[in-house]
């Protein structure tokens, strides 16, 4: 791809909504992020029978957030905070996420995408984070408001090279977090309660996955603008 072309971006959508299940939803910030970054967005909603076939023609994937993974995905117990918990969505994102991991297909995953990228390794997930932290550091202000905290990335992770930077505020809207980190897998960013905040693969650079939500910190100065800038390089690029 030439460096003026803007790579075409895939979305992940939110499950079928509504009473009879009639539509398909994300939220807007995800699409103005990457037209922020100088890409193109396309936005791909679960129920497809062969989800890798979406990849052809994408030189990049975003996954984003939402409802809860189903717990018997990675052995967990139901809990009365899990909402919105769709096998539709489920099944399409994991077979999605391990096609275009097989392909070296740039790949960033947001608050829930972590969290299929962790379950798709074999991971696990607190089913409900203030059960196991506390309430000290508010990971959301409720089901429909995100938050502010600070996270610390490891010195010598990618993200830290990314955002040039090993501490910073991020937004942050989640209830559930990484609890056993999947095969290959190691976290390299932490709330100051201990929650992982990223997780990378050393033997897949093309991959960065956040639990916090970088498409709401669009700001000119905003740390988060170098992240969705690096993503949007490696799909240009192919790498």
């Amino acid at each position: 791809m030439g460096p003026g072309r803007r790579p075409r971006i895939g979305i992940t959508t939110y499950h079928r909504s509504g009473e009879e299940r009639l539509a398909f939803s994300l939220p807007s910030a995800y699409v103005d992020a990457v037209r922020v970054a100088e890409g193109i967005p396309l936005l791909l909603p679960p129920g497809e029978d062969r989800p890798e076939e979406l990849l052809e023609g994408l030189d990049g994937v975003v996954f984003g957030g939402g409802g809860d993974l189903d717990p018997s995905l990675f052995g967990g117990a139901v809990h009365g905070s899990n909402y919105f918990v769709d096998a539709e969505r489920d099944a399409f994102e994991l077979t999605l996420l391990a096609a275009a991991l097989e392909r070296r297909l740039p790949t960033l995953a947001i608050c829930r995408g972590l969290q299929v990228v962790n379950v798709l390794r074999g991971g696990g997930l607190h089913a409900h984070l203030p059960d196991v932290v506390g309430e000290e550091i508010d990971h959301r202000e409720s089901q429909q408001r995100h938050t502010h905290h600070l996270v610390r990335l490891a010195p010598d992770s990618r993200l830290a090279k990314v955002y040039g930077a090993e501490s910073f505020s991020v937004a942050s809207w989640h209830h559930q977090a990484v609890d056993r980190i999947g095969r290959g897998l190691r976290a390299v960013a932490w709330a100051e309660d201990g929650t992982v905040e990223a997780l990378e693969d050393p033997s897949a650079p093309w991959l960065l996955a956040v639990q916090w939500h970088p498409e709401l910190e669009l700001e000119p100065d905003s740390p988060d603008r170098r992240l969705l800038g690096s993503f949007i390089e490696m799909a240009r690029s192919g790498s």
